[in-house]
C-alpha cells in the first residue's frame, strides 16, 4: 500500500493545515445547502408546478447527476496535474450561479437545467478537496480532518431546513412575492435566489488557500496514464469496489432519506413546511456534526493503537447501527420518537465517512488521488444520489400508489440497501486487510 511517509517534502503547519478543511467544510456545507433546500421544498414544487414524486426526485437526482458525472472525471484528471485550489474556486461560483438561476424557474423543465448547472458545478469540489486534504495532512490525522469536511454535509442540510423554516414562517411558500426587476415570484423561487449568494463570498475566501506540495507515491510525477490508474485499480479491485460501493448503497439510504423526510413528516404526522424547517434542521447539524466528529476521532485513535485497517472499523460499526434505525423510524406512530431516530440515523451515517474517505486515499498513489475521489463520487451519486430518491418515489407512485404510503416506501427501500451495505464494506475491508498484510 502507498503510504505518504514515502515523501520527503515537509507537511505544511498544522494552523495552515486546519483553515484549509475549514474552508472546504464550508464549501461542501454550501453545496449541499443548495441539493436539500429541495427537499424542504418538495410540497410547495410539486403544487405549484403540478408534478410527482418521481419527477421531484429527478430534479434532485437525475438532474443534478447528470453534468456531475460529466465533468466530474474530466476536472478530477486535471487536478491530478494542477493547481486544485482554482478549480474549487470555479466550481463554487459556478453552482451558486445556477442555484440562484433555480429561483428563476417558472417550469419543470427551467428547474431541471438549472438543476443540472448545480450537479456540474459541484461536480469539480470533492475531487479537488480530497486530494487537497491527503497533501495538508499526514495518514494519523487525516480521518479527523476528513471528517470536518464531511460535516458540511449535515450542516448543510441542516441550514437549508432552518433556513427555509424562518423564511416561510414569514412567507408562505406558494405566496406571491413582487421584486424590484424580477416582478413575482412564489416563495420556494425566493429560497433558491438567496442561497446562492453566500457561495459568490465563499468563491473569494477561497483564494486565502495555498496549493501544497504533493506528499506519497508518485508526488513528484506527472499525472498517471489512464492505463497505469486502470492496472492500480484492478490489482485492489476487490477493496476498492467494496468500499465504494458499500458507501454508495449507504448513501442511498442517506440521500433518499434526505429528500424525502421533510415530505415524510408533512404527509405523516400533518407538520407544516415551516415547522419541520426549524425542528428537523437543528437535530440534523447537531447528530451529524457530532457523528462525523466523533467517527473521525475514533477512526484515529483505532489507528494510533496500531490497527491498520481501524478506518474501516469504525464506518463498519457505523453501517451495522443504521440498519434497524433506516428500517424503523419510518413506521413510527409517534412524530418524535421518528425524530429522535432520524436523529440516531444522522449520528451514524457521519460516523461512517472520515475513515471510509481517509483508506481510498491511503490506498491511491498521489497522482491518482483526485481521479480516484472522481470514481468514488461518480459511483456514489449514480447510485446514491440519482437511485436513492427515486427508488423511493417509484415505489411511493408505482407500488403503493399513494403519497401518503411514503413512509412504507421509504422503509421497504432501506430494507434492501442498508443490509447490503454493511455485506459490501465487509468485503472491501476483509480484502484490504490482505493489502495490508502484504506490505
Amino acid at each position: 500500500m502507498q503510504t505518504q511517509e514515502q515523501s520527503s517534502t515537509p507537511w505544511p503547519s498544522a494552523g495552515r493545515a486546519w483553515w484549509v478543511a475549514i474552508v472546504l467544510m464550508l464549501a461542501n456545507t454550501l453545496a449541499f445547502v443548495d441539493r436539500q433546500a429541495l427537499a424542504l421544498l418538495v410540497q410547495p414544487i410539486k403544487q405549484d408546478l403540478g408534478i410527482s414524486d418521481t419527477a421531484i426526485s429527478l430534479l434532485y437526482g437525475l438532474s443534478f447527476t447528470l453534468f456531475y458525472i460529466a465533468v466530474g472525471l474530466p476536472i478530477a484528471r486535471l487536478a491530478d496535474r494542477s493547481n486544485r485550489r482554482n478549480i474549487v474556486a470555479g466550481a463554487i461560483f459556478v453552482w451558486s450561479v445556477a442555484t440562484s438561476l433555480c429561483g428563476l424557474a417558472r417550469s419543470f423543465t427551467m428547474l431541471f437545467a438549472a438543476r443540472v448547472g448545480v450537479g456540474a458545478g459541484e461536480g469539480g469540489l470533492t475531487p479537488s478537496a480530497l486530494s487537497l486534504l491527503s497533501d495538508y495532512f499526514p495518514k494519523e490525522r487525516l480521518p479527523l480532518a476528513m471528517s470536518i469536511y464531511q460535516i458540511g454535509i449535515y450542516l448543510g442540510n441542516a441550514s437549508a431546513l432552518v433556513i427555509g423554516g424562518v423564511v416561510f414562517t414569514h412567507i408562505q411558500p406558494n405566496a406571491s412575492i413582487i421584486l424590484p426587476i424580477l416582478g413575482a415570484m412564489k416563495g420556494w423561487q425566493l429560497v433558491f435566489l438567496l442561497l446562492g449568494l453566500p457561495g459568490i463570498l465563499l468563491a473569494a475566501v477561497t483564494f486565502t488557500l495555498r496549493e501544497p506540495a504533493r506528499q506519497g507515491v508518485g508526488a513528484r510525477e506527472p499525472s498517471a496514464p489512464l492505463s497505469q490508474f486502470f492496472a492500480h485499480i484492478g490489482a485492489r479491485r476487490r477493496a476498492y469496489i467494496g468500499i465504494m460501493l458499500g458507501f454508495a448503497l449507504m448513501i442511498l439510504v442517506g440521500n433518499g432519506t434526505a429528500v424525502w423526510v421533510p415530505a415524510f413528516f408533512e404527509r405523516t404526522y400533518g407538520w407544516t413546511t415551516a415547522s419541520v424547517g426549524k425542528i428537523l434542521g437543528p437535530v440534523v447539524f447537531l447528530c451529524g456534526t457530532t457523528g462525523a466528529l466523533t467517527g473521525g476521532y475514533v477512526a484515529t485513535v483505532l489507528r494510533r493503537r496500531g490497527i491498520a485497517h481501524g478506518n474501516l472499523v469504525a464506518a463498519l460499526f457505523g453501517f451495522c447501527m443504521l440498519v434497524p434505525i433506516t428500517i424503523g423510524f419510518p413506521l413510527m406512530a409517534n412524530p418524535y420518537v421518528a425524530l429522535t431516530l432520524v436523529g440516531t440515523m444522522n449520528f451514524f451515517a457521519g460516523f461512517n465517512y472520515g475513515g471510509g474517505l481517509a483508506t481510498l486515499q491511503e490506498l491511491t498513489p498521489n497522482r491518482m488521488r483526485a481521479l480516484m475521489s472522481a470514481a468514488y463520487m461518480l459511483t456514489i451519486n449514480l447510485i446514491g444520489a440519482a437511485l436513492g430518491p427515486t427508488a423511493i418515489a417509484l415505489v411511493t407512485d408505482y407500488w403503493f400508489h399513494d403519497p401518503k404510503s411514503l413512509n412504507l416506501a421509504i422503509s421497504l427501500v432501506c430494507a434492501v440497501a442498508s443490509p447490503l451495505s454493511v455485506v459490501l464494506l465487509w468485503m472491501g475491508m476483509r480484502d484490504y486487510r490482505r493489502i495490508l498484510a502484504s506490505q
